[in-house]
């Protein structure tokens, strides 16, 4: 089990960084430049023209690793790294659109609310229906620390789970907004899934080849995002990203984890739904500075300190290790006698 998952982390580590190689030069060569927020800090519109869509990196990296590593797993006909993998595909394939539609307008508006929230809603209650089918998960929901489930009703759970999943991606995608921020930000989730499959032992090997594999894989990816960001991982990779954090959740069976794990997510999706209704509310003023908080506390908030990209990255990845730490705390035992 430990070789196997060694094996995935180190297969998409190489397979990103080669992609990568090849993948950058390309996206400059054919103009994919992001468009930047016009309303955004005023020093990242010096990003214009970076290269976007650069998610095909991790991508391609942990689907190496998925299938070379866990060939295996699926002729035993185990398939819940394949699941998971499909699952955040077909986010990372929304995300695509979001991104062409981009590109092709030339300017940071792609899909329409509407169409990104139908199509994930959608794609999250099949994934919800596929994992209940081949008994990933149950409507026993799993309470971290207490280590203790409650029965609830199906069809309350399905919402619950469509809710959840719908949120988490885009809370994810949220996150994405300072070069490196949700590539580090990730790195301690994925870290704590894979060392809690290699904790409840055997039987999760295939998920914790594809938390390992994907572990790898934004290593590999960091080396281009990280601050000054030569590429950007765009909707298609940010998508792609929060449906492998919520598919995992779900696939082991905790969804619930995502409170502690996801803890950054969270944060920056209630700084923005704070921000909005506030500036309603009270007709034009705000809370922070800029939302979501990445940006309030680049422009000074709070404190008068302007972070840096690289400080925030420090920042953000420092508190989703610490809380990956303590979600792990929080579940390990669950399988373990």
């Amino acid at each position: 089990m430990t070789l196997k998952m060694i094996l995935a982390f180190l297969v998409s580590l190489f397979v990103a960084v080669l992609i990568g190689s090849a993948l950058v030069p390309f996206l400059r060569k054919i103009k994919a430049g992001q468009e930047i927020r016009e309303d955004g800090p005023t020093w990242h519109k010096s990003k214009a023209g970076t290269p976007t869509m650069g998610g095909i990196i991790f991508i391609c990296g942990v689907t190496a690793a998925c299938l070379a590593v866990g060939w295996t797993e699926m002729l035993r006909g185990e398939f819940g790294h394949i699941f998971v993998l499909l699952f955040a595909l077909i986010f990372g394939a929304i995300g695509f659109l979001d991104d062409y539609e981009k590109l092709k307008k030339k300017q940071n508006l792609g899909l329409k609310a509407k169409q990104k929230f139908l199509l994930q809603l959608v794609v999250a209650i099949a994934f919800v229906f596929l994992m209940r089918k081949f008994g990933y998960a149950t409507p026993n929901l799993y309470i971290p620390f207490w280590n203790i489930t409650v029965p609830i009703p199906e069809v309350v759970y399905f919402i619950f789970a469509a809710f959840i999943i719908v949120g988490c991606v885009n809370a994810v995608n949220l996150t994405d907004g300072v070069d490196g921020l949700a590539t580090g930000t990730t790195l301690p989730v994925m870290l704590c899934y894979a060392v809690v499959a290699f904790r409840w032992g055997q039987e999760f090997l295939s998920l914790g080849i594809f938390a390992s594999g994907m572990f790898g894989a934004l290593m590999g990816f960091l080396l281009y995002n990280f601050n000054p960001a030569k590429v950007f991982m765009g909707d298609t990779g940010s998508l792609f990203l929060g449906g492998a954090v919520c598919g995992m959740a779900f696939a082991m069976d905790m969804p619930l984890v995502l409170i502690p794990l996801g803890i950054i997510y969270i944060a920056e999706t209630l700084s923005d739904i704070i921000q909005v209704l506030y500036f309603k509310i009270s007709h034009g003023k705000r809370i922070f500075k800029m939302a979501p908080l990445h940006h309030h506390l680049e422009m000074g908030g709070w404190t008068g300190k302007k972070w840096s990209e690289k400080e925030l990255f420090a920042l953000f990845t420092g508190i989703s290790l610490l809380f990956a730490i303590l979600s792990f705390i929080g579940v390990a035992g669950r399988y373990v006698m």
